[in-house]
């Protein structure tokens, strides 16, 4: 948010490419070209363990227009009212999303990607409730060890799109014997609002319209980002992370079509 804050910052990292801004399409697009619908950074390098050894991954976060437009309203509201008013927009809630790619995404024929829905509980806490922890870790390692992939984490996603509020409220409704999807639906709430189309938006981008293999469960990603305009060749089975405290959640998600073994 700095570099909008600071026209100046803004402007260098624009010339530097450090700072681009895509169409709909994926594709690049001057800051008074268009009407730009995403803006992405990087890449910025970010050491970090793998397997046990260290590695470098390549960090491309990026953001919807839409959200960064609400945030450059309030950079302009607070320009000049000293830096408790900086401070707190830059407390603000947007939801930013990551590419994370290990060496040999860009040039990879056919990338091993995964496209991760952000889980506080698991890839966070730790929590066994589900396998989104196992997940992410088993994937890092597996996209190192194809020789270039990436890993695309959607911040915004948590609880399929409901947010950790609500999706700590689910848990005590699971407790109480919901299945996940129903916790959803008690709360009027849907079962799944989560949308990739941004990720397919800056998968086109970087991958030049070449295809991907999806490392997912879920056929819905795989149309959703087909619809998206990202191809995708293959979708790679990637089933870790099961056990007695999440059993019962996997065969809700196998019931909705997820391509998961019997359990």
């Amino acid at each position: 948010m700095f570099s909008y804050v600071d026209p100046k910052i803004r402007e260098r990292l624009e010339a530097e490419r450090r700072l681009v801004h895509l169409d709909g399409e994926g594709r690049r697009i001057d800051r008074n070209g268009g009407a730009p619908y995403i803006s992405m950074l990087g890449p910025i390098p970010l050491p970090r363990r793998i397997g046990g050894r260290e590695r470098t991954v390549a960090w491309y976060p990026f953001v919807r227009r839409v959200e960064l437009g609400k945030v450059c309203d309030a950079a302009n509201a607070v320009a000049g009212r000293g830096p408790e008013a900086l401070r707190d927009l830059l407390q603000a809630n947007m939801s930013v999303n990551s590419v994370l790619a290990t060496e040999g995404f860009l040039e990879a024929r056919a990338p091993l990607v995964r496209v991760h829905s952000s889980c506080v509980t698991g890839d966070v806490f730790g929590s066994l409730r589900c396998e989104c922890g196992p997940q992410l870790d088993a994937a890092f390692e597996r996209i190192t060890a194809e020789g270039g992939g990436a890993i695309v984490y959607m911040s915004g996603h948590e609880g399929r799109g409901i947010g950790l509020w609500a999706k700590a409220v689910t848990y005590l409704l699971q407790d109480d014997g919901q299945d996940t999807y129903q916790a959803n639906a008690s709360l009027g709430l849907p079962e799944d609002s989560r949308d990739f189309t941004d990720a397919a938006v800056v998968l086109r981008h970087l991958l030049g319209g070449r295809p991907l293999r999806l490392l997912s469960n879920n056929p819905l990603k795989r149309e959703q980002l087909e619809r998206a305009g990202q191809p995708v060749a293959e979708l790679v089975p990637h089933v870790v992370g099961v056990g007695a405290h999440n059993v019962r959640y996997l065969r809700s998600k196998k019931s909705k079509g997820h391509t998961l073994p019997e359990l």
